[in-house]
C-alpha cells in the first residue's frame, strides 16, 4: 500500500487553507479529497506546488518517485 501525504484530524481542511493561502486557494475534489479523516492531495496539488516532497506521496507526478500512480 503506498503512503498518502495525509493528516488527520477535525479542523485539517482550514489549517491546510490558511497555511496556502497567500499561494492559491484548495479545491475539493481538485487539489485533495478525504479518505475518513484522512486529506489526500492530488497531482494537481502538487503540480501547482511545483516541487517533491519526498514524502513518497499517492499522486505524486515527479518522475522516480515511490508511491507515484500517475504514468510518465
Amino acid at each position: 500500500m503506498s503512503r498518502a501525504n495525509t493528516s488527520a484530524g477535525a479542523g485539517v481542511e482550514p489549517t491546510i487553507k490558511a497555511t496556502m493561502s497567500s499561494q492559491y486557494s484548495l479545491v475539493e475534489g481538485e487539489d485533495y479529497y478525504s479518505e475518513g479523516q484522512a486529506i489526500v492531495f492530488t497531482a494537481r496539488y502538487h503540480l501547482r506546488r511545483g516541487y517533491c516532497c519526498e514524502n513518497g506521496c499517492r499522486h505524486c507526478p515527479y518522475p522516480g518517485q515511490s508511491g507515484n500512480t500517475v504514468a510518465h
